[in-house]
């Protein structure tokens, strides 16, 4: 598959089958998130990757998604490392790179991912009960399995719509 392909097909997937991937295929999402561009190259993102069921059953308390958290056998929580961080806004960006990196990257082995947003409405209360460092701010949950069904075809708005014209 190549990228076009990937990333027309990637979707959100919120039901997983009970079979894991295995160390070896995370860390290729990884990897793939470890490339992503930083500016001045300062590679913000931290991650902090979650497969035993008792911490993602604690990572779901925190979530009106819980039951996507439970469902999925990788929790991967991506993290920006304050004392790495040069500029917020791009080392924001950067992270966001490196977060759709993991998501093709995880697409391309055929795995499924969801980017959960709103679990950071509870950032604070999630980094005391990880007992992540003062340097560690949580930009998202990602979680990641292998999909019980393939998902649906997506929809987007056209791109004539999206065009700014002068």
């Amino acid at each position: 598959m190549n990228t076009i392909e990937t990333i027309l097909l990637r979707r959100s997937v919120r039901t997983f089958s009970d079979k894991a991937p295995d160390s070896d295929t995370i860390m290729k999402t990884l990897e793939a998130a470890r490339w992503a561009p930083s500016g001045l190259n300062n590679q913000p993102w931290r991650f902090l990757v979650v497969t035993d069921r008792e911490t993602r059953e604690g990572l779901a308390r925190f979530t009106k998604y819980s039951e996507v958290v439970l469902g999925a056998p990788v929790s991967i929580v991506v993290c920006l490392d304050l004392a790495a961080s040069y500029n917020r806004d791009k080392d924001v960006m950067a992270i966001g790179a490196a977060i759709q990196n993991i998501l093709l990257a995880a697409c391309s082995l055929g795995l499924g991912t969801c980017w959960l947003g709103e679990i950071i409405n509870r950032k604070g209360e999630i980094a005391r009960w990880l007992e992540l460092g003062k340097d560690l701010e949580i930009m998202a949950v990602i979680v990641m399995g292998y999909p019980a069904r393939l998902p649906e075809e997506g929809e987007r708005r056209p791109l004539e719509e999206l065009m700014i014209r002068r």
